[in-house]
């Protein structure tokens, strides 16, 4: 009598084999999953990295002048020096001194008191009103040219209003130092209207932040685990090298992904940054960039397995190029040829400037499907390199 169970067709076993892996993808899942509970390392870098991150690039780092210290030298006082100086003294941008004598000023700015000096030569009232273009002179130190360059404009900004508003008080002197304007310019800020260097370093700094996350916590918890030995049970079960990566990369994608809404979220509420785009298309350009840091992470654990080494390699190949390479501070354009062709290789590059187009102009298909595809091939070959060198046995 013949006791065999029943042979299973081709469609049963086909059905049984991936119910097989999916179970054994969820309990990988759900051993991450504890790991990360238990793992206090992974709410400091998931939930108070971000936060932090945040807030200093929201309050500690800022390229716009507020209350520099300058000076203001009034060689002879008139009623138009007296006006002027005023409108100095009435900018947000400007902490002003006011001196008789440039010698007085000079020091201050050698000495790097002062960012800058205002002019007004004794005949200044003179000059305006035989119609002289630049009756003032402003001196800036240049030691700093970014800081320089934003003084003099803002000075030079200052100046150009009180010439318009007293023109059109009816002012006789005025209006004869206006007569030789015949073209008015009218700029307009589109996008980011007040200017505010927060709207654009708060979502670059999102790129940042998973950037960290995205490879600091795939590199060090796995070579953690080689440290351990723990690893070695895992390779003793019968899963395999596509169930392995699976159920390492999942639970932290989805860590990833909260720790991007928290810092969008705190980055609208709590900075007033604008954000005009879709949460469907944040939700899908952050989740690319994931599948491209994410295998990175786990890639370097994978060659290292040293904490200390896998921590160093991950601030190298992630952190560094998404804050020097990704366009984030420092002008793609004004880099020189060989560093802007390394550019393209860095997912962080089509990341920042998806966040700076869907928080500052909305869902711009011209520059969010190209960075989204983009990224999705270098998540492709990521995961396509890692899973070559995976190995599922101790070497």
């Amino acid at each position: 009598m013949n006791h065999a169970g029943p042979e299973l067709s081709p469609g049963s076993a086909s059905r049984w084999i991936r119910a097989g892996r999916l179970r054994r993808v969820a309990g990988l899942v759900r051993k991450e999953g504890w790991q990360i509970v238990r793992d206090p390392s992974s709410y400091l870098l998931a939930g108070f990295l971000p936060l932090l991150l945040l807030f200093i690039f929201g309050y500690g780092v800022t390229l716009d002048l507020r209350r520099v210290k300058i000076a203001v030298v009034i060689e002879q006082r008139t009623p138009e020096t007296d006006s002027l100086l005023e409108s100095y003294q009435n900018s947000r941008y400007f902490e002003v001194r006011v001196v008789h004598h440039r010698y007085e000023a000079q020091d201050d700015l050698v000495a790097n008191r002062i960012k800058g000096v205002v002019v007004m030569p004794a005949d200044f009232a003179d000059r305006l009103g035989r119609g002289d273009l630049a009756p003032a002179q402003i001196l800036v130190d240049g030691s700093d040219p970014n800081t320089a360059g934003l003084v003099l404009d803002y000075a030079q900004g200052v100046f150009a209003n009180w010439l318009a508003q007293e023109a059109l008080s009816g002012a006789d002197l005025m209006a004869r130092a206006s007569r030789p304007a015949l073209i008015a310019t009218e700029p307009r800020y589109w996008f980011n209207s007040e200017v505010r260097s927060q709207n654009f370093l708060v979502p670059g700094s999102i790129a940042i932040i998973m950037s960290l996350i995205g490879t600091l916590l795939t590199a060090l918890v796995v070579a953690r685990e080689w440290e351990r030995g723990t690893i070695e049970a895992l390779m003793a079960t019968p899963v395999d090298k596509l169930e392995f990566l699976l159920g390492k990369l999942i639970p932290y994608f989805a860590l990833g992904m909260g720790a991007m809404i928290l810092s969008a979220v705190t980055g609208v509420l709590v900075f007033d940054v604008p954000f005009r785009g879709s949460p469907g298309a944040l939700l899908l350009v952050s989740a690319m960039f994931l599948l491209a840091m994410l295998p990175l992470g786990l890639l370097i654990s994978t060659l290292t397995r040293n904490q200390f080494a896998a921590s160093q390699a991950a601030l190298i190949a992630a952190y560094l190029p998404a804050f020097e390479l990704s366009g984030f501070i420092f002008e793609i354009d004004s880099m020189p040829w060989p560093i802007r062709m390394l550019t393209w290789l860095m997912p962080a590059r089509y990341f920042v400037a998806s966040l700076q187009t869907l928080f500052l102009a909305g869902d711009v298909a011209s520059v969010l499907v190209p960075n989204t595809l983009a990224l999705a091939v270098i998540a492709a070959v990521l995961f396509g390199l890692l899973f070559r060198v995976t190995r599922m046995r101790l070497e």
